[in-house]
């Protein structure tokens, strides 16, 4: 395989080397438990109490509004449970149709158990409309659960509305900022949010860490009950992990405004250079607002998994709009909730950009995709259906 040129920074990052650094005596000769009570157990203790500050920096919120977990995952069940519990009577959650799964299956189990759902639509941009919102809401609303910015397009959401629409309408709001954490500007207590998600291995630290913002005026019942984290989630801590989440959102924050200028530059110049050169491309999303390293396309006449194939021999790593399942594909929900046929929602490629892309990774990437395009269309019969190939 040629050397690797990865594309898929929003599937995951690597961990940077001074992240790696940071955790390595943690899980060597700092091995201590945070609970213990002797001098190895406080250095762990410690060491968390920085890493909830460095986490808190980053989004503008104060420390203990910082509980650590597994994932952002966990954190997004967490807080939509949370509220639910909160406000046992209230049986109505409010979601859009082009969240993370972690929402959405969340949402459709939920819906099994006898509480409504209202999945808001976007346009075929992308984009939400807030006034959807301010109509879906009603007294029988316990959350509003939303994506700061989506994983698949990189679009924004008008966070500043939505807020203003659930506070003026007393609803907790939930804003899954996974994507958007690190790469936009974001400060939690200024906005007046109640939860947020965030996740470290979107950050260049390791997966398996991750952190529920819970503003200090908000209600809050934990899903894992335990003396860890002040009661608010319980589970020994992966202290390793939680202290390279910390030194990431430390080095997040420093590379936050020249980064996301020089890769927005980028994506750009890659983006352009594809929807010029390459017949038949379509860019799913609007230009603006939309996360600066993402760039989801439309290759007409192509199926994305084959694609995904002979870019992988090519060493390039990108991906389509959903996970593969069995063998193949299935169409996007983010996309055919924006209005793109299935057929053109499996045509579709993912491009996402990491602090280290470089120039001439780029211009690889650009010699590679045309030619690779090229290639399957060349091999599509008659008919238009695309084909497998495999060489």
């Amino acid at each position: 395989m040629s050397e690797l040129l990865y594309l898929d920074h929003n599937a995951t990052t690597p961990i940077d080397p001074e992240v790696l650094a940071a955790m390595l005596p943690w899980l060597e000769s700092e091995f201590g438990n945070p609970s213990s009570l002797y001098s190895l157990g406080r250095r762990s203790a410690a060491a968390l109490t920085k890493a909830r500050e460095q986490v808190a920096s980053l989004v503008g919120a104060q420390p203990s509004e910082i509980i650590f977990n597994s994932c952002g995952t966990e954190a997004t069940n967490t807080a939509i449970l949370s509220a639910l519990a909160i406000d046992p009577d209230k049986r109505h959650i409010i979601t859009s149709a082009v969240e993370h799964n972690a929402t959405i299956k969340l949402c459709e189990y939920l819906a099994t158990r006898g509480y409504e759902i209202t999945w808001l639509p976007v346009d075929k941009d992308g984009i939400l409309d807030p006034e959807k919102l301010e109509s879906a809401i009603t007294a029988d609303t316990a959350v509003v659960s939303l994506l700061w910015a989506n994983n698949e397009t990189g679009v924004l959401f008008p966070i500043d509305e939505i807020v203003s629409i659930t506070t003026r309408r007393k609803v907790p709001l939930h804003l899954d900022a996974v994507q958007a954490a690190g790469k936009v500007p974001i400060n939690l207590e200024e906005l007046g949010v109640q939860y947020a998600s965030l996740s470290a291995h979107k950050l260049y630290a390791p997966k398996g860490v991750g952190a529920l913002y819970v503003n200090r005026r908000a209600r809050y019942t934990p899903l894992f009950r335990g003396s860890q984290e002040e009661s608010k989630r319980g589970g020994t801590q992966n202290v390793a992990s939680i202290i390279a989440f910390g030194k990431a959102a430390e080095l997040a924050q420093v590379h936050l405004s020249i980064a996301a200028e020089r890769i927005g530059k980028l994506r750009d110049h890659f983006e352009q250079t594809l929807l010029s050169a390459v017949a038949g491309v379509r860019r799913n999303g609007t230009d603006e607002p939309r996360l600066p390293n993402t760039s989801n396309l439309t290759f007409t006449g192509i199926e994305a998994e084959t694609a995904l194939l002979l870019f992988d021999k090519e060493g390039l790593c990108c991906s389509a709009g959903s996970a593969c399942s069995s063998g193949s594909i299935n169409p996007s929900h983010v996309l055919t909730a924006m209005g793109v046929s299935r057929d053109e929602a499996r045509a579709s490629l993912r491009f996402s950009l990491g602090r280290t892309t470089n120039d001439t990774e780029i211009d690889r990437a650009l010699e590679i995709i045309p030619r690779v395009i090229a290639k399957l269309r060349a091999a599509q019969p008659a008919s238009g259906s695309p084909v497998h190939i495999t060489d």
